[in-house]
C-alpha cells in the first residue's frame, strides 16, 4: 500500500510493535488482529532473534490483516525480509542499515522509519529520506534494557526541528503517554502495554483514547 504524508502522520497515533515474548502462548496473527480491532493504527514486526526467512513468513501472515484494516506494516531492521514479503517498509536504528541505503533498496514509495535520540540525528534521518522518526526511549523499558532515555525537552526539540511525522517510543502505556502532552508528537509506539494485555483489543482501544487526548 502507498501512504501519503497526511495518511502516514495519522497512522502514527497508536503504533503497535510486536514482541512474541509477551503473548503467553497466543499466536502473533491472533494478537495483531486483536490490536487492529481495538484501533492500532500502525504495525511494526519486531521479533529479535528471528531470521530473515522467519520474519518474511510472519510478515506474510500479518500483511493481509493489516491490508484489511488499511494500516501500514513495516519490519524492524531487516530490509531483505521486507523485500521478500512485500511489507510497506522498514524501521531502522542508528546501528542498523543506514536510512539512505534502506531507501535505495526499497524505493521511493516505501516507508522508512528511523530511530533517533537527538535533533542532529533527526535532521540527518530526514535528509536521508526518512518517512518518519521514532524517538526514545522515553521511559526505561524491559523490552530494551540498553535504551538511551530521551528527555521531554529533546523530544519537543526534535518535533520542532523536522517536518516528517514523529512517534515516541519506550516505556509508554496509559500512565506514561499523558506525559507526552505538548511535545508535538504524532503518536505513541507501544509494545507490552498492548501485547502483554489479557484483552488486547480492549487495551488497544483504551490506549488509543489516551493518545487521542494527548495529540
Amino acid at each position: 500500500m502507498t501512504f501519503d504524508e497526511a495518511a502516514l502522520r495519522e497512522s502514527m497515533a497508536l503504533y503497535a510493535v510486536t514482541d512474541s515474548a509477551w503473548l503467553a502462548g497466543r499466536s502473533l496473527a491472533e494478537c495483531v488482529t486483536s490490536a487492529l480491532r481495538g484501533g492500532a493504527t500502525f504495525v511494526q514486526l519486531r521479533e529479535k532473534g528471528a531470521s530473515t526467512s522467519e520474519l518474511a513468513a510472519l510478515a506474510n501472515e500479518l500483511i493481509p490483516v493489516c491490508r484489511e484494516y488499511g494500516v501500514p506494516f513495516v519490519i524492524n531492521d531487516d530490509v531483505e525480509a521486507a523485500l521478500l514479503s512485500g511489507a510497506d517498509g522498514v524501521h531502522v536504528g542508528q546501528s542498523d542499515m543506514a536510512c539512505g541505503r534502506a531507501r535505495l533498496a526499497l524505493g521511493p514509495d516505501a516507508i522508512v522509519g528511523v530511530s533517533v535520540q537527538t535533533v542532529a540525528q533527526a535532521l540527518e534521518a530526514q535528509r536521508e529520506g526518512a518517512s518518519y522518526l521514532g524517538v526514545g526511549a522515553m521511559v526505561g523499558t524491559p523490552t530494551k534494557s540498553d535504551a538511551v532515555i530521551v528527555s521531554f525537552d529533546e523530544l519537543h526539540a526534535i518535533c520542532e526541528a523536522v517536518s516528517i511525522p514523529v512517534v515516541a517510543i519506550g516505556g509508554l502505556n496509559s500512565r506514561t503517554i499523558p506525559d507526552l502532552s505538548g511535545a508535538g508528537v504524532d503518536g505513541a509506539a507501544v509494545v507490552s502495554a498492548i501485547f502483554a494485555a489479557e484483552d488486547i483489543e480492549l487495551a488497544a482501544r483504551e490506549l488509543l483514547d489516551v493518545v487521542r487526548e494527548v495529540i
